[in-house]
């Protein structure tokens, strides 16, 4: 079928004026099955469907699959309310780019400026929004960090009540000097036994006040039946050649112990695929999502020197992204493709002369997603 977008001036609609319905699931931990069509030849190992639970109430997950997975931008009107249908039609235009799966509440989506109910909100609109176009087989990554095992629990519960499928989680960073290895693996553990959905670890010693987990750290918490990959946004491939070695990754070509190792950014895509990891979860997918997926397709295909061409452009415009920052993307967002917007405050709003370097910046990769099919 070809999914249709939305089409509705940004902007238009109040963040309360659209009232969703609620998704039927049960909030609690619980028995999960992965929801595999019977034409799929990825066949995820039982080992990641295979969840602790207190009752045996099945709730039914999408899988993960190698690939390009893109956190979304959150959008906002101008007077900071959120911008529902951007949103909506944002999650479709990716879906149509064909990646493997969306995440919401990440670092792009201002999950740190949003309330609970924010952060419901923009997950149920991302997953209706797939599934009103044909795209409700599309997995769905949600941000769920925070300071103390106990919200990050809740906030696990509350995006399986959302709609979504994975929880990513950071690791708590405020009170770092009593943080000890020990205390980290404990609260991961703890988050993993008590999460009604899988877990997805994201190593971003930036956003953590420089808490860099190690390839032992992380390849050890993934024989918790319920943590079923990594995201590292260090950008160590090294560490992640470890990790993928040490958890039999799944990649294009084979879904091994379908445990998901990916990196942080699209700039190193095609390193990761090269030593075995799982894919990329990354920002400048929301600029440019054909061109990520089309790295991937490159590599798959054999067609190295085609992978390599396209990665040093991708390379480039992530490097736009990295620098610009939220606003940066948004700005780009809108120069190109004429949705955008502002980012909340404290975040700046974008100067005039600004907006000019950004689409100077991302004018390339822009460009290049404009001619993909």
């Amino acid at each position: 079928m070809s999914p249709r977008v939305i089409a509705s001036p940004a902007g238009s609609h109040h963040q309360d004026d659209l009232q969703l319905p609620s998704v039927s699931l049960v909030v609690r931990p619980a028995k999960v099955t992965d929801s595999v069509s019977s034409e799929s030849s990825y066949n995820p190992s039982p080992r990641s469907a295979s969840v602790s639970s207190l009752d045996d109430t099945p709730v039914m997950r999408k899988p993960l699959r190698p690939g390009v997975y893109v956190p979304t931008v959150a959008f906002f009107q101008r007077n900071e309310d959120l911008d529902i249908l951007a949103i909506a039609n944002h999650a479709v235009r990716l879906a149509k780019a064909g990646v493997a799966g969306i995440a919401t509440q990440g670092s792009n989506g201002e999950a740190v400026h949003l309330t609970h109910q924010e952060r419901q909100l923009v997950t149920r609109t991302t997953r209706k929004a797939l599934n009103d176009e044909g795209f409700d087989s599309l997995p769905l990554i949600v941000g769920c960090g925070s300071q103390s095992t106990r919200e990050t629990i809740e906030l696990c519960r509350e995006a399986l009540f959302s709609g979504g499928d994975y929880a990513l989680v950071l690791p708590p960073s405020y009170y770092k000097p009593s943080h000890k290895p020990d205390t980290i693996v404990e609260f991961f553990r703890d988050v993993a036994d008590a999460s009604p959905i899988p877990i997805i670890i994201y190593n971003y010693p930036a956003a953590v006040a420089g808490i860099d987990l190690s390839s032992d750290v992380i390849s050890e918490l993934s024989k918790h039946p319920n943590i079923v990959g990594c995201k590292l946004t260090c950008g160590n491939t090294g560490k992640l050649a470890r990790i993928a070695a040490a958890t039999d990754a799944a990649t294009p070509a084979d879904a091994g112990s379908n445990f998901m190792c990916m990196g942080g950014s699209a700039d190193f895509t095609l390193q990761t695929l090269i030593v075995g990891g799982s894919g990329v979860i990354c920002g400048i997918g929301n600029v440019a999502p054909k061109a990520c997926v089309k790295i991937v397709d490159l590599f798959t295909a054999g067609k190295l020197a085609e992978a390599k061409k396209l990665q040093t452009v991708v390379a480039r415009g992530d490097w736009a992204a990295i620098a610009g920052g939220i606003v940066g993307t948004k700005s780009a967002l809108e120069t190109y493709f004429g949705y955008g917007g502002i980012a909340r405050r404290p975040l700046p709003r974008v100067t005039k002369p600004q907006a000019a370097k950004f689409a100077s910046d991302f004018k390339e990769i822009a460009e290049l997603e404009k001619t993909l099919l």
